[in-house]
């Protein structure tokens, strides 16, 4: 066992912020001597003489934190960060597919693979939901090297077998025999799970769909993950494909791809019908800020989201998205909250933001009490954070009078620099 003394930040059941400025994070093997998980957490003073044996590493003047989770990123985009486009559909064309296209060839995926995962743990994000491409070795590359770094890490082939250039576009039946074949492969090893992953419904055939739908029938522990109702023409285009659909989620529904376990990303342009489908589901919405403000998308609407129930969790879709870093991803969270609702604006408070961003996007995965905290019992993946890490941030968070100014203080002015440590079940990345 080890344990960790400095400030330390949690969430309750509440969703509440629960925060020691002088706190113990105790470390340890689970029963069975394997997966590292938390053992205790609370204020130094109450914990310290249970544990007069387990050696501590100081950090004091640092913020002990849960690892982010990122709920909707594609990894073979890393390289498409910053592409100029109109867009969402010229952003597809002219710039993602002709990339992932390379991802056919499995030494240059581990390459890519190998980078975006060190970038990930270089920010803090410790869990995340990965789109792959529509090849198989793009999958396989993913989940080693995931596997190398101890992650817990979801992917899953793309399913994009029609209104798709030559490269990526797929066979339906050969990619609905991938699909199950990687699941045998991969799914429920060590801390890695997969992703029944149609890009979105455009690209995919009714017939595909529904193979997909009867595949997650099968296996109800796996995830589903795709794109919903980001962009207006995308919606347009899916309701010519589907006429006989209420709605563009309702195609999803329609061929048994909506349950818990479900992750759409944006969510944009729902109704009130749609939203409501969401929470009865169990489905959850990844939102994405930095992506939908590039592409110039919409606005995530959290005031109806939580007026219907829905479950969601933060973000970076990259390389729509424009960063990695979870600060950014909160900070435009932020943005949108005050500028994109439905009446008023919302003011997220940080405490709020960084739940969506950790054991927020947890829930939203079914992995609550699992990521995304450190309350005893979840996998010992967290971060260390400094909050002198730049002159500026140094002067601010001298300043802060509550956790709130403190965490403020750290999405508006942080970043990489920011991440002194990134801890992967119980080991330092």
């Amino acid at each position: 066992m080890k344990a960790y003394r400095g400030a330390l930040l949690r969430f309750d059941d509440q969703h509440q912020p629960v925060y020691d400025s002088d706190g113990l994070l105790v470390i340890g093997p689970d029963a069975q001597g394997g997966r590292q998980l938390v053992h205790a957490a609370g204020a130094y003073d109450a914990l310290a003489g249970r544990f007069p044996d387990v050696a501590v590493e100081d950090v004091r003047g640092q913020l002990i934190a849960p690892g982010f989770v990122d709920l909707h990123v594609h990894y073979p985009q890393t390289d498409v960060i910053g592409a100029p486009a109109p867009g969402l559909l010229p952003w597809l064309e002219n710039y993602t597919y002709p990339h992932e296209s390379r991802f056919a060839d499995k030494a240059y995926a581990r390459s890519v693979a190998d980078f975006f995962f060190d970038e990930l743990m270089r920010h803090g994000v410790t869990t995340a939901l990965t789109f792959a491409t529509s090849h198989p070795a793009s999958v396989d590359a993913a989940f080693e090297a995931a596997q190398a770094r101890g992650l817990r890490f979801i992917t899953g082939k793309v399913l994009q077998d029609r209104h798709s250039p030559d490269g990526v576009r797929d066979d339906t039946q050969q990619s609905l025999a991938d699909t199950e074949a990687l699941i045998r492969r991969w799914h429920g090893v060590g801390r890695l799970g997969y992703a029944i992953t149609p890009r979105f419904a455009p690209t995919s055939t009714e017939a595909q769909l529904r193979g997909a739908g009867e595949i997650a029938a099968r296996h109800p522990d796996v995830w589903i993950q795709s794109h919903v109702a980001e962009n207006r023409d995308e919606i347009r285009w899916a309701m010519e494909l589907f006429p006989g659909a209420r709605s563009y989620l309702g195609v999803y529904d329609d061929v048994g791809l909506l349950r818990e376990r479900a992750i759409y990303a944006h969510c944009i342009h729902l109704d009130g019908e749609d939203r409501q489908l969401m929470a009865r589901s169990g489905a959850a919405a990844a939102v994405s800020p930095t992506s939908n403000l590039f592409l110039g998308s919409g606005f995530f609407d959290y005031v109806q989201a939580d007026d219907h129930g829905m479950r969601y969790g933060l973000a970076s879709d990259v390389g729509g998205g424009t960063s990695f870093s979870p600060f950014h991803t909160m900070l435009a969270a932020y943005y949108v909250g005050r500028e994109g609702q439905t009446k008023t604006g919302l003011s997220l408070t940080p405490s709020r933001l960084w739940w969506q961003h950790t054991a927020g996007a947890a829930r939203a995965l079914g992995l609550e009490g699992v990521i995304g905290n450190l309350q005893p019992g979840c996998e010992a993946d967290f971060v260390v954070l400094d909050p002198q890490a730049t002159p500026l941030l140094a002067r601010k968070t001298a300043q802060a009078d509550s956790l709130d100014e403190l965490l403020f203080a750290l999405i508006v002015l942080g970043d990489d620099r920011v991440v002194r440590r990134c801890v992967v079940d119980g080991r330092t990345a």
